[in-house]
């Protein structure tokens, strides 16, 4: 075996089937000296009547061989087959099992909001219930007019109802996105999506929007995203940080001047040529021209956040597939998640002095003002489930014993 570990492991199994196969051939070999000490009782006649020349001698008797001694014309074969078997059974007895270890925190949020639509839907059912026990009883030509209403309240609840993804995607990739928009335009929406900043898209094409959204909403972790895919009218900061609006919607001055917010309008195309048409994935898109504003926008020369930098690079290096690059996001993601937990304790739950918080972002690599930023908004991100963790712990008497 290659694995000593794993050999170790099958020892007791090995010894087992050794130890029948050695309890065969003593009961074998039994039976056989009871049937010859019934019959020949002289020890020394018998073994000299079998001996056999090719065996060698020990203390002047003849060595009898092992067929001799279990009388079975068939044991070596019965031996290899036993010992083969054996070989067989003990690689296949154990299976690996992939085992991925703690859920990650996308995945507990997922979790908590699934459990929230549970409980919202078993909330929603009773009351139904409720209702319809004190429903007063309806006189003939009205329960007519409560089914013409019933069409327009279902078509409204379909149109603000849980928003699916489209099968249409106009952008594919971030990498997609970023040969769309340009490397600066691309730069300045990724730096805002990244420290939590409310971004806004405004399109006619409703599919457009949503694909964006679906597309940038992979940067950051799941409990931090909070999307509004397509609205008529202008929703606050508080309310989502991914706001999709139709091109007639007034946009509020203060919004468009601040820095915590980025604009991408879009519009018609003048000339197909902006963008070439070249590629398929591209052939959506070259009716479209994107204007991203911004009260702040991003300078070039700044450093930016570390895990922009990172995903920046990784997108620019075309010998990376889009595939790997999804790969190499989740790993920064579970990175910087990470870091947020150790500083989530250090801060909220141990109450660490400023003076400390400040060591512990440079041992973190992030003492940069945007890596302190993306810190703080990521740690709204947090499941509910690790901060009641952690807070349990340090109330329980073994932790304040301790």
């Amino acid at each position: 075996m290659m694995d000593r570990i794993y050999l170790i492991n099958s020892w007791p199994f090995l010894l087992g089937k050794i130890r029948g196969i050695i309890d065969e051939l003593q009961g074998k070999a039994l039976k056989v000296f009871e049937a010859e000490q019934f019959g020949c009782p002289q020890r020394a006649q018998r073994m000299n009547t079998a001996f056999t020349p090719f065996l060698h001698q020990r203390n002047g008797n003849a060595a009898r061989s092992l067929t001799s001694l279990t009388s079975d014309d068939n044991l070596w074969a019965c031996l290899h087959t036993s010992f083969a078997w054996l070989l067989k059974a003990c690689g296949s007895r154990l299976t690996e099992k992939l085992l991925e270890g703690a859920p990650t925190e996308d995945t507990l949020v997922q979790m908590e909001k699934l459990a929230d639509l549970e409980e919202e839907s078993e909330s929603w059912d009773n009351s139904e219930a409720e209702e319809e026990e004190k429903a007063p009883v309806l006189p003939e030509g009205a329960e007519g007019q409560e089914l013409t209403k019933c069409p327009t309240d279902f078509s409204l609840h379909l149109d603000c109802g849980n928003w699916q993804p489209r099968k249409l995607s106009v952008f594919k990739s971030l990498r997609h996105m970023r040969q769309v928009l340009g490397a600066p335009s691309f730069r300045m929406l990724a730096w805002h999506v990244l420290m939590g900043n409310q971004v806004i898209w405004k399109s006619r094409d409703a599919d457009l929007v949503q694909s964006a959204f679906e597309i940038l909403r992979t940067m950051l972790p799941v409990g931090c995203v909070r999307i509004i895919p397509y609205s008529n009218q202008y929703e606050e900061a508080y309310r989502c940080n991914f706001l999709g609006l139709s091109p007639h919607v007034q946009i509020p001055s203060h919004v468009l001047s601040s820095e915590f917010a980025v604009v991408v309008e879009v519009h018609t195309a003048t000339r197909s040529s902006l963008h070439p048409v070249g590629c398929e994935d591209d052939q959506s898109l070259s009716k479209y021209e994107f204007v991203v504003t911004s009260g702040s926008p991003v300078a070039a020369d700044r450093v930016g956040p570390t895990i922009l930098n990172k995903m920046e690079a990784a997108l620019t290096n075309q010998n990376l597939s889009v595939d790997v690059v999804d790969q190499c996001l989740v790993c920064l993601k579970e990175e910087w998640m990470n870091k947020v937990k150790v500083l989530f304790k250090f801060t909220k739950v141990d109450s660490r002095p400023k003076e400390d918080t400040q060591k512990l972002l440079s041992i973190l690599g992030a003492s940069e003002e945007d890596n302190v930023k993306l810190l703080k908004f990521w740690m709204t991100g947090l499941s509910k489930t690790y901060k009641s963790h952690l807070m349990s712990t340090v109330r329980s008497p073994t932790a304040s014993a301790s």
